[in-house]
């Protein structure tokens, strides 16, 4: 039976790009499934589902604010999984369409009463809207919808301004608030570290390894990926300083971020020379000297995690270094290839290592997957590799196949993986890539590290536990499996 494509299209709604997300990781999880995929049917998703093969005439006449559901299976089985999908679908609450806004605002406040905080998760072209009409009820906002025009954004956050309101995004993943989880976040205990980030997994690291240190997180705030750059100016993260500032609850602080515009890194650390608080510092791969003796610049994740726990408990601590590896790398292979799921992993990754590739070109789904000479750091959480898929915390399918594919190279000497945990994230993501690891016996070492919590539901423990027994090297953070890699291969940390 050969394999044939199909798609069903729903007029004039959308979904949670989260739900749509879960609802493909489940298809494409089913062994009769080849690939799925849920999106809106804007020109660029189609061009996606063409390239993908998914696409066909239904498809094709689906407009912006149309969902499409393409599957690829048997002949026989295709209308069944697009009907599973869809009834997957019609057991959420009802899409949003044209002309409804107004009556769905009202009925979704009365479902819960006296809520203060909206968490949007909506395709980016809906979201601004959205978060807009939350802001004039007076409700602070977690945008996680990505592709937010900046334009938006600056507007979003000067009106949240005004009413004294806290923009969280967009692409805003990771926050913990008054203890409660929002986006993918572990379960760390209550102390007096308080994290503002504009880093999802980077803010996940630091407050999983100041749980393994002895002390807790107050708050996570999250205030999206472009909140430091020239034209948004930090207005988040300087609005989340001043409510950590006051609150008696919080006696450390940790910033971390990817390098903010120089502007912006000046402003950030002049607010924060003036606060009563302990400051911890860590702009990724940003040289930066201490302003004021409350204020601790910290290079990487591990060490700002250190830094923040010392502050906490009032004692020197230091990041646990990497574990020893008698292996030896067999002759021929030079290349460390990192296939992570978080961006701050792989961006940290990519500064530690130096002369690296942190691209494969032109990738087409289905296609054989080649890599470049070299040091290659992946970041299978970029727009390459999530448009019209889940991301890869959520299904982890693409990335085993990044994986086999680095095991297989010839010249691989170390596969670096992260594995992370917590809300939001698949339920067994070791397990899932177990098999893979497998296959590197003799080969290449696979050092692994996970993200994670003895709280989080997958088990911190269990998950060690499968990445040991199929063969992989456990290092205790991110950045301590860097430097085994490079120590392994005689690359720069």
């Amino acid at each position: 039976m050969s394999l044939v494509a199909k798609t069903r299209v729903k007029r004039n709604a959308y979904f949670d790009s989260v739900v749509l997300m879960r609802i493909a990781a489940g298809l494409t999880a089913r062994p009769e499934v080849d690939d799925a995929s849920l999106m809106m049917g804007t020109p660029a998703n189609k061009d996606i589902l063409r390239e993908a093969g998914l696409l066909d005439d239904a498809g094709s006449s689906a407009g912006p604010n149309d969902l499409v559901i393409a599957v690829r299976s048997e002949d026989n089985l295709v209308d069944g999984l697009l009907a599973d999908a869809e009834t997957g679908l019609t057991a959420l609450p009802a899409p949003t369409s044209a002309g409804e806004h107004g009556a769905r605002r009202p009925r979704a406040l009365a479902q819960v009463a006296g809520a203060n905080l909206a968490l949007i998760s909506t395709p980016g072209a809906y979201a601004a809207a959205e978060a807009l009409k939350a802001l004039k009820l007076g409700m602070h906002v977690f945008l996680f919808s990505d592709n937010v025009p900046v334009e938006d954004e600056v507007m979003l956050k000067e009106e949240a301004s005004h009413r004294g309101l806290l923009v969280m995004g967009p692409d805003c993943g990771t926050a913990i608030i008054n203890g409660v989880p929002l986006g993918f976040a572990n379960a760390v205990r209550r102390g007096d570290i308080g994290l503002i980030g504009a880093s999802g997994t980077g803010s996940q690291e630091i407050s999983c390894l100041v749980d393994a240190g002895g002390a807790g997180v107050s708050q996570l705030i999250g205030v999206g990926s472009h909140d430091l750059s020239e034209k948004v100016g930090a207005r988040s993260m300087l609005f989340a300083f001043e409510a950590l500032d006051a609150d008696p609850a919080t006696k450390v602080v940790v910033l971390v971020s990817k390098p903010p515009a120089p502007s912006v890194a000046q402003k950030v650390m002049e607010r924060a020379a003036r606060s009563e608080k302990q400051v911890v510092v860590n702009f990724i791969g940003s040289k930066l000297e201490a302003t004021a003796p409350n204020v601790h610049p910290a290079t990487t994740l591990a060490e700002a995690a250190g830094i923040a726990c010392g502050l906490s408990l009032g004692r020197t601590m230091h990041a646990a270094p990497a574990p020893p590896v008698a292996t030896r790398v067999a002759g021929g292979r030079t290349a460390i290839r990192a296939i992570f799921s978080g961006g701050t992993f792989a961006y940290e990754a990519s500064l530690l290592l130096g002369d690296v590739k942190t691209s494969i070109g032109h990738w087409v789904s289905g296609h054989p997957i080649a890599f470049p000479p070299g040091h290659l750091v992946l970041d299978l959480g970029a727009d390459q590799f999530t448009v019209g898929r889940p991301h890869p915390m959520i299904d982890p399918t693409l990335r085993v196949e990044f994986v086999r594919a680095a095991i297989q190279a010839p010249d691989t000497a170390v596969v670096l993986l992260d594995v992370v945990l917590g809300t939001g994230s698949a339920d067994d993501p070791a397990g899932a890539l177990a098999p893979a690891i497998r296959e590197a016996e003799g080969g290449p070492l696979v050092i692994a590290f996970v993200c994670g919590t003895p709280g989080d539901r997958q088990s911190l423990a269990a998950q060690h536990r499968e990445l040991s027994e199929a063969g992989a090297v456990l290092a205790p953070s991110s950045t301590a499996a860097v430097q085994l890699a490079a120590d392994l291969v005689g690359a720069r940390v």
